[in-house]
């Protein structure tokens, strides 16, 4: 193994992860995405990140590190993205686990450096928001990146923070992540998306998502979101920077307050202390209250007459796209629903579907190579 890549924040990161192998390494041989099993709760209705005892099938790749192969099950009522993501890509998905706090996860890159000995190592976030200083009123998920990054400061050996996609999630306003961003690495192209364009297929991330669409040449904006936060796609959307890692610690206040910790009880206790909150906490508001809601069926024919207004009130917002998560949560469906709202959709109006967005209206598609 050669590469080791570490997805900031989970998720959508892990996906990116793969596309930036591929962009920047080529045909070499598969990475090691170090990532969190921590999705959305319409794919785990479980808050929080899992643990190595929430899968059956792990396997060993040093003491304190699991790889989660494509034959894993999370046991439930949790579930995870991870064993297909592994079934769908050729790299080895092992499990960051931030129970122990920044103390186990540096724990855990230590032995994967000392065990494979790797001739590099990125830290990879979409959007930016491990940049954030904690208390911006955009921000909504600082805690899984201030861990890694707090992590990866600690850690004796070079390592790379890289930021793809400045603004796609919706968290940091591009134009204030533009004086932080270093060198230009790579612009992704539609060349580039091709590895992972089945996993667009399925997979929930959003920021990951416009990525690829950005990557792909669409421009406009991009409504995400069950608050429908507006998020341009412009030519910056589809770039990766380099960031110094020491100055984005210097400036995450999360990461810094949190390096000794040994538990993710004390790492949510300086979330709330220092951003207001523990994104874990709106999890768990959430999965309670969604676990009240009764099932609500599909009725095609209604569901494309609330589509349509709906796509009416966007474009009087200027929004040109959607994510399928925007639009689950719009026409109030349960999140379990998502997947076959999408192939409602897809099937009906085949030609609004901008892969992996949905197009509300008119708008422009640059030549990108590839």
């Amino acid at each position: 193994m050669k590469r080791l890549i570490v997805a900031a924040g989970g998720g959508g990161d892990a996906v990116a992860a793969a596309m930036l192998h591929a962009a920047l390494y080529g045909d070499e041989d598969p990475a090691v995405i170090l990532t969190y099993a921590w999705d959305r709760l319409l794919i785990d209705p479980v808050p929080g990140p899992r643990r190595p005892n929430n899968f059956t099938g792990l396997q060993h790749l040093t003491p304190a590190v699991r790889a989660v192969p494509a034959e894993a099950q999370p046991i439930a009522p949790a579930g995870s993205t991870l064993p297909r993501l592994a079934a769908e890509l050729p790299h080895t998905f092992a499990l960051i686990d931030p129970h122990h706090g920044v103390e186990g996860i540096t724990r855990q890159l230590e032995e994967l450096v000392s065990h494979f000995s790797p001739e590099s190592i990125d830290l990879l976030d979409v959007g930016g928001d491990i940049l954030a200083r904690g208390d911006e009123p955009t921000l909504k998920s600082p805690l899984a990146d201030a861990v890694t990054l707090a992590a990866c400061c600690q850690v004796n050996a070079p390592i790379r923070l890289l930021v793809a996609g400045p603004g796609l999630d919706g968290e940091l306003p591009p134009d204030d992540l533009h004086g932080m961003l270093g060198p230009l690495v790579h612009t992704f192209t539609a060349m580039d998306v091709e590895p992972i364009s089945s996993v667009l297929e399925w997979h929930p991330s959003e920021a990951t998502g416009m990525l690829a669409a950005t990557a792909r040449g669409l421009r406009g904006t991009c409504e995400m979101r069950d608050a429908g936060l507006p998020v341009p796609l412009t030519d910056s959307g589809a770039t990766v920077h380099e960031v110094d890692l020491d100055e984005a610690l210097s400036r995450n206040q999360l990461a810094r307050a949190i390096s000794t910790t040994a538990t993710l009880d004390e790492v949510e206790a300086h979330s709330r202390k220092i951003c207001g909150y523990s994104e874990i906490d709106y999890e768990r508001n959430k999965a309670a209250w969604l676990k009240d809601q009764p099932p609500v069926p599909l009725d095609p024919e209604a569901v494309l007459s609330q589509l349509e207004q709906f796509e009416a009130d966007a474009r009087n917002r200027g929004v040109t796209h959607t994510t399928f998560r925007r639009i689950t949560e719009a026409l109030n469906f349960n999140g379990s629903l998502r997947e076959d709202l999408r192939q409602l959709l897809i099937s009906s109006r085949p030609e609004k579907y901008d892969a992996p967005l949905w197009r509300i209206a008119s708008t422009c598609r640059v030549p990108v190579d590839g």
